[in-house]
């Protein structure tokens, strides 16, 4: 996969994927139309961020390249791939118990905060991870 160079496209199975990692300096893309959304993404080595709407989306540090990602009422399924370990953030649903399976193995199982956001750290590197952050 490695980094998305036009920094957000629409893939042909109605996802969106997103971030540039190897990029030295922080750069950004806003306005980009899905499905009546508008999304915004900044990217870098340091860190990727996406907005929805003006809403927090997804956020990671180091820098990350995300592939696929879909949201449903159920969760959020991405593929995500970097040079080293990364801790990504996520909106969730306030105060929901949700699971992180990371290739299909559950890793933990933790309650979103007041907010909504639900945090975890993956370990990159070794090529792309699948991430599934399934609603109890």
């Amino acid at each position: 996969m490695s980094a998305i160079k036009e920094l957000i496209r629409t893939e042909t199975d109605g996802t969106i994927s997103f971030g540039d990692y190897e990029l030295k300096q922080k750069t950004k893309k806003s306005d980009f139309e899905h499905e009546g959304d508008l999304y915004k993404v900044k990217t870098f080595s340091e860190l990727t961020r996406l907005e929805k709407n003006e809403m927090f989306v997804y956020e990671s540090e180091p820098g990350t390249a995300v592939s696929h990602l879909k949201e449903t009422d159920a969760g959020v399924d991405f593929t995500v791939e970097g040079t080293e370990d990364a801790q990504i953030t996520l909106q969730c649903e306030p105060e929901a118990d949700y699971d992180v399976l990371i290739d299909g193995e559950l890793r933990d199982t933790q309650r979103s905060n007041l907010g909504g956001k639900r945090s975890f750290s993956v370990t990159l590197g070794d090529g792309p991870r699948f991430i599934r952050i399934a609603r109890r």
